[in-house]
């Protein structure tokens, strides 16, 4: 049994001082607001529920920040993205494990306590399927468990290049499956997360240019965990679905798939006002991962209109080219504030904290987006983020000051503590393996440059 002891803690019922946390098996069993601490407890001055990251893709952290050179003719995603099969092809899958255990850490000492890990990168450097073919997620598995950070692992289905089952790219051969082997990938994952606490399998078919709509119909009944899927991120994208179909991708997705609550749409940044109502209609998650999305110049999402409709929405990391978990949320408001030259845009209500919405959305959101359970609440994992109240845009603030003062001024090294079913991963700001971790991913980086 753990006991610790906050000055202050956002529980699932709201703010509460002096609170006394009891942990046993890793699970929260008892939560006492207006306790004195005893000489046992631990003691911490300010307690948040670790928040999820919905979507990521663990292997980019490798070359984040080495593709900001111009190229010839402008850059673009499209450009961007043949960058990224250039590094995939020098992994191995002793390289994959120690990239994402370094994004993992990385997550955790940002406030970060379970990942969507969007994961698509499945076969050998020549295309052919490993002899396990869950090789890759048996290695994505294994960085969660050294690292400790809970996973929702979603196996990415990927068998085309484009809209109408368009054959697949020399650049794509790592990722591609038909129905059948996807089938043996799922079962392979399935196997590898079992032996994680609080793991889920969900699956992800990667998009419309990836994935058939009768493809994505014989892969959904694989598993009853979420389902997530990339949608209209880029204009391009958009102007060829209605190049082939006549409809948008998020309409056409709409009108040719079951999308409910179990949904994440990753992205869907270029929508009209109708898509935007019948997404959030639909109860999918929007899976917003704003700074990946200003650096890749993909555009804006169109949040209060959503969130107006009913829409929910995450964070997610996505590329990975920086990790911040209070900066998705910051990128995410200044994004609308540019947009709309106004401010405390997802406010949305006067009086309301602009922090405090923000993390209470995606921590919400979140959670349904990957099939966890979140939140300072009996029962729910220790899943634990204890700032450091000393900062300077920390001290003496309460509540949801405290909130606004960690998304909108702290750079980073805010973060104190994090525990994750109980354990203390993250003291002082540092994962207690970073060291460990940090010369694995060096080794790799080595071996990828060479």
């Amino acid at each position: 049994m753990t006991r610790l002891w906050f000055e202050s803690a956002f529980l699932a019922t709201g703010w509460a001082k002096d609170v006394a946390v009891t942990i046993e098996n890793g699970v929260i069993t008892a939560l006492v607001p207006g306790s004195a601490p005893t000489p046992g407890d631990e003691r911490h001055a300010l307690a948040l529920p670790g928040l999820p990251n919905l979507h990521s893709h663990a292997f980019q952290r490798a070359f984040a920040g080495a593709t900001e050179v111009r190229g010839p003719t402008g850059d673009s995603f499209w450009t961007w993205r043949e960058a990224m099969y250039r590094a995939v092809d020098r992994m191995d899958p002793e390289d994959v494990e120690a990239i994402a255990a370094q994004a993992y850490v990385e997550m955790l000492e940002a406030g970060f306590t379970r990942v969507g890990e969007f994961h698509y990168l499945h076969h050998d450097r020549d295309g052919r399927a490993y002899a396990d073919i869950g090789e890759l997620s048996t290695r994505i598995a294994g960085a969660a468990e050294a690292t400790g950070i809970a996973l929702t692992l979603l196996p990415v289905f990927y068998a085309h290049s484009g809209f109408g089952g368009q054959v697949p790219s020399h650049g794509q051969r790592r990722f591609i499956n038909d129905v059948e082997s996807f089938g043996r990938l799922m079962g392979s994952a399935a196997r590898a997360i079992a032996p994680l606490p609080d793991a889920v399998l969900g699956l992800a078919p990667h998009s419309l240019r990836a994935a058939t709509v009768e493809e994505i119909a014989a892969i959904l009944p694989l598993t009853h965990g979420p389902v997530h899927i990339h949608v209209a991120e880029q204009m391009k994208e958009v102007e060829d679905c209605l190049a082939w179909s006549g409809r948008r991708p998020v309409e056409y997705l709409l009108d040719s798939a079951p999308v409910d609550s179990r949904w994440c749409l990753i992205h869907a940044t270029h929508m009209t006002p109708d898509e935007t109502v019948r997404m959030a209609r639909s109860g999918a998650i929007a899976g917003l991962c704003p700074i990946t999305e200003a650096n890749l110049g993909d555009g804006i999402f169109p949040a209060p209109e959503f969130v107006a409709a009913g829409g929910a929405y995450g964070v997610g990391s996505d590329s990975n080219v920086l990790i911040d978990a209070a900066g998705e949320l910051r990128q995410l408001e200044y994004s609308q504030r540019l947009a709309r030259r106004a401010r405390n845009v997802l406010a949305m209500a006067e009086g309301r904290s602009t922090g405090a919405t923000l993390f209470q959305s995606a921590l919400a959101g979140g959670a349904q987006a990957l099939g966890g359970t979140v939140g300072l609440a009996v029962g729910a994992p220790a899943d634990i983020v204890s700032l450091d109240m000393r900062h300077p845009a920390l001290e003496g603030r309460q509540g949801d000051a405290a909130l606004d003062g960690w998304v909108f001024a702290v750079a980073q090294g805010s973060v104190d503590c994090v525990w994750r079913r109980g354990t203390k991963l993250v003291e002082r700001g540092r994962h207690r393996d970073r060291e460990a971790v940090r010369l694995r991913f060096r080794a790799a980086l080595a071996r990828i440059v060479a």
